[in-house]
């Protein structure tokens, strides 16, 4: 009976010590690269001894896959709660302003996530684009689904992919600007200047 009390707890000790390992090997991405990662280094900077990143991901492209699955999946998460809905069900302009400003302040609030999808460092492996890809390209996917009614009665759009990917295109590099230059290009310049677009181009 001990025992089986015992295995909750040890359970939970091993996830914790899994997110640390993950934690540590981001911040090293972070300050210098994936090039900087090896087993030793993240050993290092969480402060434990070799065997016990071995113990927990085998090898090094274990640890890495790990490390991207769970930035993507993050990041993927956090888009999925203010990605737009059906542009025809009420004020499409405000309803994208709003996916805007929800996206722009996700990235804000977790820029080390971010700037790996957005801005993947020198060295990244061939798994992060392949993450990035399919991400970009549901995200695609959905936004088409979203904006073929257009911005407003009798705007449909003609071309709902290219809209959605040139949707994207702005959104995401208004992410960049605001991981590179955040003061310069803080989340309420961006939606201000999309606002005004919108409106030139569909007054």
């Amino acid at each position: 009976m001990c025992n089986i009390l015992a295995m909750p707890a040890t359970r939970m000790q091993a996830r914790e010590r899994r997110e640390q390992l993950l934690d540590a090997t981001k911040a090293i991405v972070a300050r210098r690269g994936f090039h900087a990662i090896s087993i030793e280094a993240v050993a290092r900077e969480a402060g434990i001894t070799r065997p016990i990143v071995y113990g927990h991901f085998h090898d090094l492209p274990g640890l890495l896959e790990a490390l991207v699955e769970r930035e993507t999946a993050r990041a993927l998460a956090q888009l999925v709660t203010v990605l737009p809905g059906d542009l025809g069900a009420g004020d499409a302009r405000a309803t994208l302003l709003a996916a805007l400003r929800g996206y722009l302040e996700a990235v804000r609030d977790d820029p080390e996530t971010w700037r790996l999808v957005l801005m993947p460092p020198e060295g990244a492996p061939p798994i992060l684009h392949d993450h990035i890809a399919r991400g970009r390209t549901a995200v695609v996917e959905h936004l088409a689904r979203s904006v073929s009614p257009g911005l407003g009665p009798g705007r449909a759009s003609p071309d709902p992919e290219l809209f959605a990917r040139t949707l994207s295109a702005i959104s995401d590099e208004g992410a960049r600007l605001l991981l590179t230059d955040p003061e310069r290009y803080p989340v309420e310049r961006i939606v201000a200047f999309a606002a005004w677009l919108m409106e030139e181009l569909a007054p």
